[in-house]
């Protein structure tokens, strides 16, 4: 019997992008977190006693250029091998464009598969066989998997890999492949990375799995993040265990504030939900983008005055968390408190118009039928308007969705402020 730790996507040093957070403190916490996540997950080996430990890609961050990096890894490496503790490691997109892999030397109890083809180590001692091949380019479009060997008799066999499978939101199909080509392969296990959330794809015979990240990076990559500890009898899996080794939480705390009619009722319900989102850190500092959603009649005097507001909520989230609870954004996503139905049969005039507000059908293929020049208009848009964590697609319909509540409610709201109330 033996464990094995599977991780991926570590990221080492990744610099902040898009946080506000204003505390200096807050941003030392964050700057050293995937390090301080690795560390945990070195920990973890040596206190599990693993046989070894599978990378599957994106060790390092693109063109993370500081050396320093580098030699942290290779310092966390060499304790492994004084632990006689393996490391096997595939490249991904990021690791093939980094500078700190290639001028890298690292000690000989790791081992990084070849980008030219795909290559098998087998561990006789234990009976285990792992297949992989690193990325030569940051775009790899061919299935790589198609290429593995076939599985080593009388071995645990496990196929190490950098893949999107056939696709998941939010990140690119690279080493596209599919869980049937997977399991043709014979081997028990598939260690995948490039996916930052955690997924069991297929529970045995093989086990398809996707780690997630061992600690989140921005908001998108919210919750408890770590790896897989698996335990291996007679040549098949008996225990999967998900590990938290992440040392500060992203949480994302919408309140709705639908109903309130004073500040020091919104307070009082995003006091509730700050409060949540300290208990999702698990004793874990908390990065949380508070976002304020709902109608009410607060929402002139909160879209007026953000700045004294947003102040005032910093200001909670310090008094309920001090140093272990930051906001990284705030979002006002609330709305006019109207009674329609009201305004509608007290004003025949301004009651059309509402009625049409309401119905308004609004969407990329509306925009088409009403301005023949609306796809010549979605070509120019610039590049950062449509990549980032809040890129616009002109074609998704659920931004269009929003686009239409949220103009329907600033045009009933004009219409209000500018004194055509019943």
């Amino acid at each position: 019997m033996f464990n094995f730790i599977h991780a991926a996507d570590i990221h080492l040093d990744s610099p902040l992008r898009g946080v506000e957070v204003h505390e200096e403190s807050a941003r030392e916490e964050i700057r050293g977190a995937t390090r301080r996540a690795f560390d945990n997950l070195v920990d973890l080996a040596l206190r599990e006693r693993s046989a070894f430990i599978l990378l599957a890609g994106d060790l390092f961050d693109s063109d993370w250029k500081d050396f320093n990096t580098g030699l942290y890894f290779a310092q966390r490496m060499a304790r492994l091998r004084e632990a006689e503790i393996q490391v096997f490691i595939v490249s991904g997109n990021h690791d093939a464009v980094s500078h700190v892999s290639k001028a890298l030397h690292l000690p000989e109890n790791v081992h990084v598969f070849s980008p030219r083809k795909p290559q098998t180590h087998k561990l006789e001692s234990i009976q285990a066989a792992i297949h992989g091949q690193s990325y030569a380019t940051r775009v790899v479009s061919e299935d790589l998997s198609r290429n593995y060997p076939a599985p080593v008799e009388g071995s645990f066999n496990i196929g190490l890999l950098h893949t999107a499978l056939t696709g998941r939101e939010g990140h690119e199909v690279y080493a596209p492949c599919t869980e049937d080509g997977l399991r043709a392969k014979g081997y028990q296990y598939w260690a995948l990375g490039h996916v930052h959330g955690r997924e069991i794809v297929q529970e045995g015979d093989p086990w398809i799995v996707f780690p997630g990240n061992p600690q989140g990076r921005n908001i998108r990559e919210t919750g408890p993040k770590g790896c897989s500890l698996v335990t291996v009898n007679e040549g098949a899996v008996t225990n999967l265990e998900h590990v938290d080794l992440d040392v500060l939480r992203w949480n994302l705390c919408t309140v709705d504030v639908t109903g309130c009619r004073t500040r020091e009722a919104v307070l009082e319900k995003t006091r509730d939900g700050l409060l949540r989102s300290l208990d999702s850190g698990e004793g874990r500092p908390v990065v949380t983008r508070l976002e304020l959603r709902g109608a009410t009649t607060m929402h002139q005097k909160l879209q007026a005055n953000l700045i004294p507001w947003a102040d005032a909520l910093r200001t909670q989230a310090a008094d309920l968390g001090g140093e272990r609870l930051w906001l990284e954004k705030i979002r006002l996503r609330t709305r006019e408190q109207l009674d329609l139905d009201t305004l509608i049969q007290s004003n025949e005039a301004l009651g059309g118009l509402v009625r049409s507000l309401l119905n308004l059908d609004l969407d990329a293929q509306a925009l088409r039928e009403i301005d023949p020049d609306f796809d010549a208009f979605q070509n120019k848009l610039p590049a950062e308007l449509l990549s980032g964590e809040e890129a616009f697609d002109p074609l998704h319909p659920g931004q269009w969705a929003e686009i239409r509540e949220d103009v329907k409610n600033l045009l009933v709201a004009q219409l209000l402020e500018s004194g055509a109330r019943p």
